[in-house]
């Protein structure tokens, strides 16, 4: 598996944009980061974090 398919959890993402989890939560929820729910927790893919990532480096805010 490429690192581009890996599905992260929101402690992952949390943890990988040094952010915290309610923080994480809330830009999933909001629709800024994609995300879809495994049963009852949220997987984010990394391919969908490092576009959120790049989209924020031209200047999008959150």
């Amino acid at each position: 598996m490429s690192e581009d398919n890996e599905i992260m959890t929101i402690g992952q993402v949390a943890k990988y944009l040094q952010i915290s989890e309610i923080t994480t939560y809330r830009l999933v929820q909001d629709g800024k980061i994609p995300a879809f729910k495994v049963g009852r927790g949220w997987r984010i893919k990394r391919e969908d974090l490092n576009e959120f990532i790049e989209k924020q480096k031209c200047g999008e805010s959150f």
